[in-house]
């Protein structure tokens, strides 16, 4: 009897092995980087818990003995059926004001410059050994967009979805760190001093109101399987600018996006089990992940120092680099670079323009990556 009890109460304890204590490490790590270093706190700090909780002992959480748990649940509703990615877009869309990029729609061409960087690091991928479908799910870590990416990967390499997401969001959170000297690197400091024109159009109310419709509309007749995508992000942003539903639109801005973000956080979490994360592959995402991060970042730069050899007034190709879908903290980045250089000069508006097209883009692009992939694969 006593030998029974014993071995009830160390069945746990024997169930583990060091990888799933190194997963414990990895989830104590990102927990720790969203308190102590306030990096995207809202989806780290639960991904890093459900990363624990699925490497728990007998992965009761997940699925004991044939019987699935409640994050198996959970991972099944919100993320096998894509709809959080998809919810979280609403949100996303409800807090976009396209007006910086009505002002200033030349700014429009960033929003794909600045996505060169998917299709390269698909290619590189695809060397390394990747089929196409996983590449393009590490490829798309470079559009800086979190449920886009999320989307994608459920879609062609559902076993990838733990390190490629957290990949993406903490890069994510790392633009601050890895946009300056990629920008620096390729821009003089007479270049980044540069100032751009102030602009103040007034924008039609119907304008902000016909855009969301007329764009979902046109880019789904051209990419009809970025529909869902689209159509999400636009309906968040219909809903913002109509007039007459403020509360849900404050809804869509803060409860919607606050509670879908904490079980995305979760259940993303809990697709980071041992067997699934602890690979060489997790490595090989992380540095293509960066790569992807790099070249966008690149692309839009030099994409604006292109534009510049056309234009009478120059300008700041700083901006060039808010093409990605990193918003609004690219735009931030750009300013306070701007700033650290002449802190009188404020092209925050225009890096905000560049930084909006940067989410239609990225979306586009996940589109385009959607309705390519089983094209080629034929």
């Amino acid at each position: 009897m006593i030998t029974v009890i014993i071995d009830f109460f160390l069945e746990g304890l024997l169930s583990l092995g060091w990888q799933q204590f190194t997963m414990y490490a990895i989830g104590g790590l990102l927990i720790w980087v969203a308190i102590a270093k306030d990096y995207e706190p809202m989806l780290l700090l639960p991904i890093g818990f459900g990363a624990i909780l699925v490497n728990l002992p007998l992965a009761v959480v997940w699925e004991h003995e044939g019987v699935p748990g409640a994050l198996k649940h959970l991972f099944d509703a919100g993320i096998g059926t894509e709809l959080f990615p998809l919810l979280i877009f609403i949100g996303v869309g409800a807090m976009i004001d396209f007006r910086p990029l009505f002002q200033r729609p030349w700014m429009m061409f960033f929003g794909a410059a600045a996505h060169l960087g998917i299709f390269i690091t698909i290619a590189i991928a695809g060397m390394m050994g990747y089929d196409l479908k996983e590449a393009a799910s590490i490829g798309i870590i470079g559009a800086a967009d979190g449920p886009t990416t999320i989307y994608i990967t459920t879609r062609f390499a559902r076993y990838l979805l733990g390190p490629i997401t957290v990949v993406a969001y903490s890069y994510m959170s790392l633009v601050p760190i890895i946009q300056p000297p990629v920008i620096r690197a390729l821009t003089t400091k007479k270049e980044r001093l540069r100032r751009m024109e102030a602009i103040d159009h007034t924008i039609p109310a119907s304008l902000v109101i016909v855009f969301p419709v007329a764009v979902t509309i046109l880019a789904s007749i051209l990419v009809p399987i970025a529909a869902p995508l689209i159509g999400f992000l636009m309906f968040g942003n219909l809903i913002r600018e109509c007039g007459v539903l403020e509360k849900l639109s404050r809804t869509a801005q803060n409860e919607l996006s606050n509670l879908v973000t904490l079980l995305l956080g979760i259940t993303v979490g809990a697709s980071m089990r041992a067997s699934d994360f602890i690979r060489i592959d997790t490595i090989k995402i992380m540095l293509l992940g960066m790569l992807a991060f790099i070249i966008n970042s690149a692309s839009g730069v030099i994409f604006a120092k292109f534009l510049n050899l056309f234009m009478k007034h120059k300008m700041n190709p700083m901006i060039g680099a808010c093409g990605i879908s990193a918003f609004p903290m690219s735009s931030r980045v750009i300013q306070k670079m701007a700033m650290k250089e002449d802190p009188s000069n404020i092209i925050l508006m225009h890096a905000v323009s560049a930084n909006v097209s940067g989410q239609i883009g990225s979306v586009v692009a996940g589109g385009l990556v959607l309705a390519l992939v089983p094209i080629l694969m034929k």
